[in-house]
Order: structure tokens, then C-alpha cells, then sequence
């Protein structure tokens, strides 16, 4: 994983730079809080480490920009502090971050709370590729219901109209039957609208059984009932 780092003392980046590489992740060591947002802006990395005192932008305000900007919480944000005291650390928490250790950095320590993130991504990636994949699969379920009750809505009033302007077309009616045959033609067709225009104005669209468990887009204009 590609994890953006930024602490403007030199050794510190070396040892997280050193551990990340460890854990198998790709870093990318910044020296300032503005060049660590711009990295973000452009790359959105899944795992950000922020010193809290840096220059430009401390870690911070660096936290806050990308919480705003990141409303759904992709990135994980470990941020680095020395500061322990309860207030310090509500802060580190109200600006955004996941999670924070505490300087100095011991190696055990910050691999625990890197497994800790990996965890949570690995935990966040897997709950929305499975939202994903219940959202998709009730729009192609929507799909079908819909397919199911224009066909039920439509065929009959579709096949009395083709049929009728058949008849017309072949001139199978008597001259005295065509304006009842036009009738007929005008009514299928004032059916189909008014199916397709109850299907324009759904605002709690609902299904109802169609036939052997299938399910269909309602589309009777019935208001339902209170239970």
C-alpha cells in the first residue's frame, strides 16, 4: 500500500520510512504539512502518518482538510505527537485523526498501531465493496421488477392496438366500423400513457408478487394501505 508520511525531523522519517518498508507498504517521506496535503490532494493514499509540529502546516490542520475533504473516512489517519496530556490527545482526535502514538517512536509500538490501520482499511475496504455490491444488486432487482410490470401493464393494451391498426392497415374493416376501430386504437393507446406516466411520477415506488414468487415494480396507482 502507498502511505504518505510527513515529519520535518530527518531521523524520524528514516525510522518510519525503515518500518513501513518493513511491513511491505511503499512510503512516500514528506518534510512539511503543506507538501504532505498536496500529496494527498493528488493521490488520496488509503493510510496518512502526520507529525503534529511541522512547518507550513502542522498535522493538524492537515487532518482537517483532509477530513473535509474525505467525508467518508477512506483515509486512515495515524498522527505522531509528543504531547500525552488528555487535552492534547482530544484534540489529535477532534481534528480527524483514527488514531495516534506517542513519541519517541519505538518500533514495536508503531508496527502495532500500523497493523491496527491496516486492520481497519482491510475492515472498511470489505464493508463497502459489500454495500456496493447490495446496491448494485437491488438496481439490476429494480430492473427486473420494472422490466416485469411494463410487460404486465403494457402487453394487452400494446396487443389490441397493433392488432386493431393491423386490421385498419389491411382494410379488414367495414366503413362502418372503422371510427369504433379508432376508438379502440385511441383508448389502448391513452392506457400505455397513463402506465408510463404513473411510472414518470413514482415517488414510493413499492413491489408487489406477480406470479410464482417473482416480484414486480407497482405500478396500479393504488395508494397502500395503512396495516
Amino acid at each position: 500500500m502507498n502511505v504518505l508520511a510527513a515529519d520535518d525531523d530527518e531521523m524520524m522519517r528514516m525510522l518510519v520510512g525503515a518500518l513501513l518498508e518493513q511491513a511491505g507498504h511503499q512510503p512516500e517521506l514528506l518534510a512539511d504539512g503543506a507538501s504532505a496535503w498536496e500529496s494527498w490532494e493528488r493521490g488520496r493514499q488509503r493510510l496518512v502518518i502526520l507529525d503534529w509540529q511541522m512547518p507550513r502546516l502542522d498535522g493538524l490542520e492537515v487532518c482537517r482538510r483532509i477530513r473535509a475533504a474525505d467525508p467518508d473516512r477512506e483515509t486512515f489517519l495515524l498522527m505522531v505527537t509528543a504531547r500525552d496530556s488528555s487535552d492534547d490527545l482530544v484534540s489529535v482526535l477532534d481534528a480527524g485523526a483514527d488514531d495516534y502514538v506517542s513519541k519517541p517512536l519505538t518500533p514495536n509500538v508503531f508496527l502495532t498501531r500500523l497493523r491496527i490501520a491496516e486492520r481497519r482499511i482491510a475492515i472498511e475496504e470489505a464493508r463497502r465493496t459489500a454495500e456496493q455490491a447490495l446496491k448494485d444488486a437491488k438496481y439490476m432487482a429494480g430492473i427486473g421488477e420494472t422490466a416485469i410490470a411494463l410487460q404486465h401493464e403494457i402487453n394487452n393494451p400494446l396487443a389490441a392496438l397493433m392488432s386493431t391498426v393491423s386490421l385498419l392497415e389491411r382494410g379488414l374493416f367495414k366503413p362502418s366500423e372503422t371510427g369504433e376501430a379508432l376508438t379502440v386504437v385511441v383508448e389502448q393507446a391513452n392506457r400505455i400513457a397513463t402506465v408510463v406516466r404513473r411510472l414518470r411520477d413514482l415517488t414510493n415506488p413499492r413491489s408487489v408478487v406477480y406470479a410464482q414468487g417473482a416480484r414486480m415494480l407497482d405500478l396500479s396507482g393504488e395508494t397502500p394501505s395503512s396495516p
